[in-house]
């Protein structure tokens, strides 16, 4: 969760003036600050490329782009996007929700308005493919070749390694062919980190642990009642996605070594996924170029497969709305007699007082 004060929070329950500022760059140059926009909504998806896009509607149609250097047109404009909370008192403490390139805009050019969407900054390596073959060799570690190959696109990107231990192992020497994902590369190599990379609200790319809702901290609760932020809440369970054995593999041809492989499973006979268990045999398979040994494969196999057996448990709930929260952070949520943690997997931040804000959260773990 972006670092908020405690009144900000405290606030969050109670009547309070809501406020946004949208502020349209081009070139490194703000072109228009505090934009008037009617509404919108920024959405973060831990389960997408592009962790953080954003749709807003803008009602004066003036702002309909016909130039390459208009405030919304598509060359390279970015729009920087908070949302805060006005006090009493008359300050603001504001909370950024990222900033997007535009994507698409469209509109109805004498009456408007004008939407548009955009996403942020993963969208470009997306757009980069390898134009050569590319490899990791002569990085020494992994994070040393996952900036090389952000980089290589964007020369300017502020690039963090925020993993608990700052670790930075040493990187195997993996190729990729012309025309291959770039995005797709580096979320490999913080796969071998046994981490994982996104652009966060404050536009930089973060390598971070794959969060875990039995040890990280509570960010938030939501709860029902008086004094509570849950408006409505809805529960589904599924098998899909839940996995009681993962297969890892390694297949490097750079290395020239023969491909190599390891299984871990859920042996545990107090768990309700045991493999072979009254659950069954539900097998996943991940890859790397990246994993050489067994060794390496079988740690990979391990760390995935505390992910695979979590609950599939879907709550989305909706609640009066915190900004400050991110894909990834554990809440605790307070309903129906019941304390659960959870992660967050997405959410939908609104532009607007009106706006609905939703939460859809994975793997439910009863807080004890």
């Amino acid at each position: 969760m972006h670092a908020v004060t405690p009144a900000f929070l405290k606030t969050l329950a109670v009547s309070h003036q809501m406020v946004v500022r949208v502020d349209a760059y081009y070139d490194g140059d703000l072109t228009v600050p505090d934009l008037p926009i009617l509404d919108g909504a920024v959405t973060v998806d831990r389960g997408s490329k592009i962790r953080r896009t954003l749709s807003l509607t803008v009602a004066d149609p003036s702002y309909l782009p016909w130039e390459p250097t208009d405030p919304l047109a598509t060359y390279g404009q970015e729009l920087v996007v908070s949302r805060g909370i006005r006090y009493s008192n008359g300050a603001t403490e504001w909370v950024p929700l990222g900033t997007f390139r535009v994507d698409e805009p469209q509109g109805d050019t004498l009456y408007g308005p004008v939407t548009v969407t955009g996403g942020s900054a993963e969208a470009h390596l997306v757009d980069d493919p390898f134009q050569v073959p590319t490899s990791t060799r002569g990085y020494s570690g992994c994070f040393d070749a996952i900036e090389a190959l952000i980089r290589q696109t964007l020369s300017d990107a502020v690039i963090v390694n925020l993993t608990s231990d700052t670790r930075n192992p040493t990187c195997a020497v993996a190729d990729w062919d012309a025309g291959n994902d770039r995005w797709d590369a580096v979320a490999q190599i913080a796969q071998a980190m046994q981490a994982e990379i996104y652009v966060d609200a404050t536009n930089r790319f973060v390598v971070v642990d794959r969060p875990d809702v039995l040890t990280d901290p509570v960010v938030w609760e939501i709860a029902e009642g008086e004094g509570g932020t849950l408006i409505s809440s809805a529960r589904q369970m599924s098998r899909k996605g839940v996995a009681n054995a993962v297969v890892a593999v390694g297949e490097n041809t750079a290395s020239g070594s023969a491909p190599v492989s390891a299984v871990a499973k859920d042996t545990d006979p107090t768990s309700p996924t045991m493999w072979g268990g009254p659950y069954g045999k539900v097998t996943k398979f991940i890859s790397s170029p990246l994993w050489t040994t067994s060794g390496s494969c079988l740690s990979a196999a391990t760390y995935a497969l505390a992910e695979a057996i979590a609950p599939n448990i879907q709550t989305s709930i909706s609640s009066l709305p915190n900004p400050a929260l991110e894909g990834g952070d554990v809440i605790r949520v307070s309903h129906v007699g019941r304390k659960e943690l959870f992660l967050i997997q997405s959410l939908a931040i609104p532009l607007s007082v009106d706006g609905t804000f939703g939460i859809t959260l994975r793997g439910g773990k009863e807080d004890v």
